[in-house]
């Protein structure tokens, strides 16, 4: 792939937007830009904070002698939309329309695209003032509602609750290609199981170039992980949200944000957890091994979906810095396909990629 340009690489945060500036390939800087609370509370909702993050992107840029007019494409973190496939997008007012509506939920990745177009829109008025040639347009890439999952894996035990995908598509599906290109291949000509392990757990397929079936991870499906209860049994749960000692938002808090080791072991962090079950506290060793078990039981299913036909499975995500666990994975599936270790998020970089790809002229933009 050619890597010839300027890419600005957006993707806000709850508290804080993330920015990377990249050049030819290279990348000259990523920052957090923090939002304090003072800041934050000044703003009905997320969705009204879009100029107030802007502004600390240009100033930033402007401080550290990034000149606007020299940006030659931003890439923004995908929202949460559907219906919408995997791939790259240019960012359109359908979409913009979309993401301001929280159709399908309000989250401060919403504001990404909707920041970037805005800026794009001022790089191309400075742009023709000067008479400089080339327009600034704004992406995004692998939302992480993105769904290609096949029909038949959709339908669930009953028709009011289908299987829908919500996952890790922007690091998966770069690890996948990382994978493919590792072996002189492409993502298309390679079937793979990537395993994202981070402050939620996503296992997905990958075949053909497509996200043929993941969980959802953001609505009480899958592996657990260190703020997520993943999949619980059913009856205790109803039994629970009928029992009048809850409201609907801690039974929803308990699943995402409050589950998994925050609840057992009231911590998110597991580095500490390693580090208490390395001090021989069995509480932390009982769920290390547990969240492993479940990561693979995950694997394994995806395995059997394509007959157990998979030439690689990925461990990827914060927490595949451990390799106490990576190893553990590692013992249950290698039956399966050999397996990789990708640790990190890599969102920026992966956007990046993304970036450069359309700027080719390799990667097909889709249009929303």
């Amino acid at each position: 792939m050619t890597m010839k340009g300027k890419i600005l690489i957006i993707n806000p945060g709850s508290t804080s937007t993330k920015i990377g500036f990249y050049e030819d390939g290279v990348q000259k800087f990523e920052t957090n830009l923090t939002h304090s609370a003072e800041e934050i509370a000044k703003y009905e909702s997320v969705m009204h904070q879009g100029g107030m993050r802007r502004d600390a992107i240009v100033n930033f840029l402007t401080e550290n002698g990034v000149g606007l007019d020299s940006i030659d494409l931003i890439m923004a973190r995908g929202g949460l939309i559907t219906p919408i496939q995997t791939g790259v997008y240019e960012v359109t007012q359908e979409m913009r329309d979309a993401l301001m509506a929280g159709k399908d939920g309000v989250h401060a990745c919403n504001l990404s695209a909707l920041i970037a177009d805005d800026m794009a829109g001022d790089i191309n008025k400075m742009r023709a003032e000067k008479g400089m040639a080339g327009v600034c347009k704004a992406y995004i890439a692998d939302a992480p509602t993105s769904d290609d999952m096949l029909p038949e894996l959709k339908i669930s035990g009953h028709p009011a609750l289908p299987h829908r995908p919500a996952f890790h598509a922007l690091n998966s599906r770069a690890m996948v290609r990382r994978y493919a290109g590792s072996i002189g291949k492409t993502n298309k000509d390679v079937t793979v199981i990537v395993a994202h392990m981070g402050g939620g757990s996503s296992v997905s397929l990958h075949r053909n170039g497509l996200v043929i079936d993941v969980n959802d991870a953001l609505g009480g499906d899958g592996p657990m992980s260190p703020e997520r209860a993943g999949s619980v049994p059913a009856f205790p749960l109803v039994e629970m949200c009928f029992s009048g000692e809850y409201t609907k938002a801690e039974v929803k808090k308990m699943l995402v944000g409050k589950g998994g080791a925050v609840a057992h072991l009231g911590t998110n962090d597991f580095r500490e957890i390693i580090n208490r079950a390395d001090a021989g506290e069995k509480a932390c060793v009982d769920f290390l091994q547990a969240f492993c078990i479940s990561v693979a039981k995950y694997i394994g299913s995806m395995a059997t979906v394509v007959g157990g036909r998979v030439d690689a499975i990925i461990l990827t995500g914060g927490i595949a810095y451990g390799k106490a666990i990576t190893a553990a994975i590692t013992d249950m599936v290698q039956f399966i396909a050999p397996v990789l270790v990708y640790a990190g998020e890599n969102e920026l970089e992966s956007l990046a990629e993304n970036g450069y790809g359309i700027l080719a002229g390799e990667f097909e933009v889709k249009r929303y």
